[in-house]
């Protein structure tokens, strides 16, 4: 009961939506009357409640025991994202004790390890529910709107290969290699060398297969190493979405190992989901659900940080920054779509129910960030000094 009154009267400030809640007879409204965003949440047990008030990473274990249900979960958390910038400010004060309190984990390189593996090691079968046949798993470029998920990583992978200029004199290195849609398609698209590498051991052996079924193991070779261990000089790299799981300490570390890898006159396309500059420190310390049971020891950067990294420890320059943020909802939701329609198959795999509860979240979340712009995604071009870069054409022209 102590825990009802407590989160009933933190919904009763909530002004960025409305909230009806369900509970056995009981029926309570929350929010603005009339509000563009809606959501219905149904109270299945007492103990969603006290769930509330343990943050993201609370609310969702009581999601995935099945202790409440929502019939629109991404309108609800377009709710919370509305409301997430005053919270930020009340909390902001108290940011440094909670630093000083909260053990973050380190990515270490045997640490990393262990965290690449609690998501990506899950099984290439979980994967192959909801993603193209590409296994592309980062935003798609819907251009145009109407185009499958298939044809917009597609679109994707030519925009990164576009905004490098790839051609058949160039050596890239990849960092973080998926299951090897960037360097398949690079090196049978536009007849680069590619050397690309990943810690996960599931994706490392379904990318080597891949190659070698492309017939393009004299141009791609896959290594399963730390970002950290790799040496080499390269003329381009390509890191996609994989800054995210780097961890903050370690920013710095990754743009100078990055820097060392590129000759003179070499350039970078990193595409990276990010926060607003004013969010960076609590994103820092938070324990989210994403970071507690998702992305073990993520940490998403700033544009500042990025920028503020890369003048402190390179010598490179940012050339151009794209902001595909408008991509990535269509993006979370035709994937949620194709796994939501592969429960069953997802069930015969060996995925139960409250495994296939906390991804839909997962998806769900991730997909109402994107759309209120709590979170972002773009692609930034990186140069060294001697890298002679044409005047950057507009998203439209590289698209094109």
């Amino acid at each position: 009961m102590i825990a009802r009154a407590a989160a009933s009267a933190l919904l009763r400030r909530m002004r960025a939506g409305r909230i009806v809640v369900e509970e056995g007879r009981r029926r309570q409204e929350f929010g603005t009357p009339g509000s563009e965003l809606e959501a219905t949440v149904r109270v299945n047990s007492p103990h969603a409640w006290p769930a509330l008030l343990r943050g993201s990473a609370g609310l969702s274990r009581s999601y995935v025991a099945g202790e409440w249900d929502c019939r629109d979960l991404v309108s609800l958390f377009r709710i919370g994202a509305r409301e997430m910038p005053r919270l930020d400010r009340l909390r902001r004060p108290f940011l440094p004790l909670r630093d000083a309190l909260t053990r973050i984990p380190r990515n270490t390189r045997a640490r990393a390890r262990e965290h690449v593996a609690a998501h990506y090691d899950l099984g290439n079968e979980l994967f192959e529910l909801f993603l193209d046949p590409s296994l592309t798993y980062s935003c798609a470029v819907f251009d145009p709107p109407d185009a499958t998920l298939a044809e917009a990583q597609e679109r994707k992978l030519d925009l990164v290969c576009r905004r490098l200029g790839l051609g058949p004199d160039d050596h890239v290195v990849e960092v973080g290699t998926g299951w090897g849609s960037f360097a398949l398609h690079a090196a049978s698209r536009y007849g680069c060398r590619v050397t690309t590498t990943t810690i996960s051991a599931e994706q490392h052996a379904r990318a080597s297969a891949r190659v070698r079924e492309a017939g393009l193991s004299d141009r791609v070779e896959v290594l399963a190493q730390d970002y950290r261990d790799l040496r080499g000089s390269y003329d381009k790299l390509v890191s996609i979405e994989m800054i995210e799981a780097v961890g903050w300490q370690y920013f710095d570390e990754y743009f100078r190992s990055c820097s060392k890898l590129l000759r003179p006159d070499g350039a970078m396309l990193l595409q990276a989901i990010v926060v607003d500059d004013d969010a960076y420190e609590a994103e820092k310390a938070s324990r989210t659900f994403i970071r507690e049971l998702i992305f073990p020891a993520g940490c998403l950067p700033s544009i500042r940080v990025i920028d503020d990294s890369l003048r402190r420890v390179t010598d490179m320059r940012r050339l151009h920054l794209d902001d595909l943020t408008a991509h990535y909802p269509v993006t979370l939701r035709r994937w949620r779509e194709r796994f939501v329609a592969a429960a069953g198959r997802a069930e015969r795999l060996g995925y139960d129910r409250a495994f296939r509860r906390l991804w839909e979240l997962y998806l769900a979340y991730c997909e109402a960030g994107f759309t209120e712009r709590r979170i972002r995604v773009v692609q930034m071009a990186l140069a060294k000094p001697r890298h002679a870069a044409p005047r950057a054409p507009a998203l439209a022209t590289a698209l094109g």
